[in-house]
């Protein structure tokens, strides 16, 4: 085998009677290279986008969300929250409220979704550090304040600095029982506006914050919770703490952690992501086919060779190994190349955002985010690798056995 790979490491690198062979060597190594370089950096920005992505989500979303089997919303007296903060591992547990209502400000008016929760569980998930104008609270002493979502201020035309004109919002009353009394149709409140956040489209053009306690009153519903909404310490497992959980919860509650919570979120990006692994690994497969030119030239040019290892007794077995290592040295070294230019280029995105995406005021991010993965490397290593491999093995097996069938022995 040593002799197989010395004789194959100098039909690669050593001096060749035809320049072109050289070139021919050098392009299926570059094929290669280029190849693996993509694949790891496009696969690396992939990681980095949908990384960023739920990222966004995790801003607005906690980790562990229960929510009611049957119905929008249950009482907040058929849970214990004071044993699910209990649960060693839970930072900080708090019931949530949400109802969809029109939101008015001056001439203006949108459909909103109204949430309630309480300043504590903004500065646990993040989102206080989210909010862009004003202040990130939502109770002060006696006064209520709304934050509202970046994408229904544009819509209300909402500006912090203009005056503290009153948010005003309506929802039809569930209690009405005339028909015709139309004037007490509605149920209002108003509500001043502290401040705005800003976090991802669907949820900056959705969502107006509120405290919990208003937001029960302006829907007629005391001791009433949409989902408790739980964040974790660092580190903590979170399959056992899902597990006590719904053994203080019982068979009336879901219990979702940040995945189950977007679960098609989490496939659309997967999916995405390997969908163009697998297109650019069929081009891969095109690129390899330049290693069939390779080996092509190199079993004509040696010929002479092939006719002396032959009479010197080595069969045909021997002979095809050694064009078959040389097809495996191309995309070795064309494979780890790749990889290491890579990741190269992705470690120096990650640290020194060489490619921009534009007009910074425009994205959440200033440059393309990327995110080294072993697994990827992994994989593109052994996809590459084992295309290579088999190229090689076909290409060579054929190439030998028409030579030694023309010296009239295989």
């Amino acid at each position: 085998m040593n002799l197989i790979i010395k004789i194959a490491s100098r039909y690669l690198i050593g001096k060749k009677s035809h320049n072109i062979v050289n070139l021919v060597s050098l392009v299926s190594v570059a094929g290669v290279f280029t190849g693996t370089m993509a694949l790891i950096v496009v696969l690396s920005v992939f990681n980095g986008f949908g990384n960023l992505v739920i990222s966004l989500y995790d801003t607005f979303d906690p980790d562990i969300k229960i929510t009611a089997i049957e119905g929008k919303s249950f009482n907040t007296e058929s849970i214990s929250l004071d044993k699910i903060n209990a649960i060693n591992g839970v930072q900080y547990a708090a019931f949530t409220l949400e109802e969809n209502c029109l939101a008015r400000y001056g001439e203006k008016q949108d459909i909103v979704t109204l949430k309630g929760m309480d300043n504590e569980l903004m500065k646990k998930t993040g989102l206080n550090k989210a909010v862009i104008t004003g202040l990130p609270i939502l109770k002060s002493g006696e006064r209520n304040f709304a934050i509202v979502g970046s994408g229904v201020a544009y819509a209300l035309s909402v500006n912090m600095d203009t005056g503290n004109e009153p948010l005003m919002l309506y929802l039809p009353d569930k209690n009405i029982t005339s028909p015709g009394d139309f004037e007490n149709a509605l149920r209002q409140m108003n509500i001043s506006i502290g401040g705005i956040f800003a976090i991802q489209q669907d949820f900056d053009s959705k969502y107006i914050l509120a405290p919990m306690s208003f937001v029960q009153e302006f829907i007629a519903a005391g001791g009433k919770a949409s989902a408790i909404e739980i964040m974790m310490k660092p580190g903590v497992d979170e399959t056992a703490i899902i597990q006590k959980i719904k053994e203080i919860s019982g068979h009336e509650f879901t219990v979702k952690n940040r995945a189950q919570q977007h679960e098609f979120l989490y496939k659309i990006l997967s999916s995405e992501k390997w969908a163009v692994f697998l297109i650019l690994s069929f081009i891969m497969v095109i690129g390899i086919f330049n290693i069939l030119g390779t080996l092509t030239m190199l079993v004509i040019e040696k010929k002479k060779d092939i006719i002396i290892l032959k009479n010197l007794g080595a069969g045909f077995a021997m002979v095809k190994k050694i064009f078959f290592m040389e097809g495996l040295l191309i995309t070795l070294v064309g494979v780890v190349g790749g990889l290491l230019a890579g990741g190269i280029i992705c470690f120096l995105q990650q640290h020194f955002h060489l490619i921009k995406l534009g007009n910074a005021d425009s994205f959440v991010v200033e440059a393309y985010p990327v995110q080294m993965q072993v697994t990827d490397f992994v994989s593109v290593f052994l996809v590459v690798f084992c295309i290579g491999a088999l190229a090689s093995y076909f290409i060579a097996a054929h190439l030998v056995k028409r030579q030694y069938a023309e010296t009239g022995k295989v």
